[in-house]
């Protein structure tokens, strides 16, 4: 079984976990780079076969990404998509034994999310308005953005047919493909309201799309589009540091958890499928806790 041939066995693992594991077309992209890094460094390293890698080329290869100045989370992400193909590999038989079964993928530090402070938000939020169509559209995205705590890949994709005004949330389609209902507040609900109703008919005029937000083309308000227009608003509202649609989405958890909202709601705000993903934010739910502790404990200092 040569190495450089090995691409059809890689498209098997990726076709698995498209259709056994439901990932979405990003996370399995994810996953062919990861393991293309690993044949490249088997075709480097001149192992002539699947069957001839071992414990110690696995330790090997992480070592190579270390050197490479790849980040931890970002080198135990690769060696885990390796370690999920080679485990593949021997349970469909198609090699007699798994090299990774000794090696420990190593928990990548903690990296807490970068957010905006609540004045920040305010600033980001109330801008004054500019006399155009895409300024209105703009607005109204970057607050259902806050109001939801949505990817920018769930934002962009929404279609006019995914919400309800009347309720006031949206059904959205995330990771994995699972869909899920998520409300986003009066503030959001009225500015979208006007949206629709408003400035999305300017914007599209005798042109129809099934999409929320558009351009005046018609066609979807694209993720680096929204994030240039996010980076500017951010540089009117005076704020000096990055503003990402992610840090969004990590402000609006944390600011739920810092009002007292549950770590379980949070998580099905977020459509995080395992409350380990949205545990990073439990240094928030501590720091409540602590602070509730403090005020309400009888013996507290004096």
């Amino acid at each position: 079984m040569n190495v450089m041939a090995t691409d059809p066995l890689v498209e098997r693992y990726l076709n698995h976990l498209r259709i056994e594991g439901g990932l979405a077309r990003n996370t399995i992209e994810s996953y062919r780079r990861d393991l293309a890094k690993f044949q490249s460094y088997l075709a480097r390293e001149g192992v002539p076969a699947l069957e001839r890698v071992t414990s110690a080329s696995l330790r090997k290869f992480l070592a190579v990404l270390r050197a490479a100045k790849l980040s931890s989370p970002s080198s135990a992400r690769c060696l885990s998509a390796v370690r999920g193909w080679l485990r593949f590999l021997r349970v469909e038989q198609l090699i007699e034994h798994d090299p990774a079964a000794g090696v420990a993928v190593g928990r990548p530090g903690l990296r807490l999310p970068r957010t905006l402070s609540r004045d920040e938000v305010t600033a980001l939020l109330d801008l004054p308005p500019q006399p155009s169509l895409e300024d209105a559209r703009d607005r109204t995205m970057t607050e259902v953005l806050y109001a939801t705590g949505l990817r920018v890949t769930e934002l962009v994709k929404v279609e006019a047919a995914q919400v309800d005004l009347a309720v006031g949330c949206l059904r959205v389609t995330g990771k994995g493909s699972k869909q899920r209902l998520v409300p986003m507040g009066e503030t959001a609900r009225r500015l979208l309201q006007q949206y629709v109703d408003d400035v999305r008919p300017q914007l599209l005029k005798t042109r129809r799309s099934r999409h929320l937000f558009v351009s005046r083309r018609g066609g979807a308000m694209s993720r680096q589009g929204f994030w240039k227009m996010l980076k500017l608003r951010a540089r009117r509202a005076g704020i000096q540091h990055a503003v990402s649609p992610h840090v969004l989405r990590h402000s609006f958890a944390t600011h739920l958890l810092e009002g007292g909202a549950d770590l379980r709601a949070v998580q099905a705000f977020l459509g995080h499928a395992n409350i380990a993903t949205t545990q990073i934010y439990t240094h928030v739910e501590r720091e409540r806790l602590k602070a509730v502790h403090t005020r309400y404990f009888p013996r507290r200092a004096r």
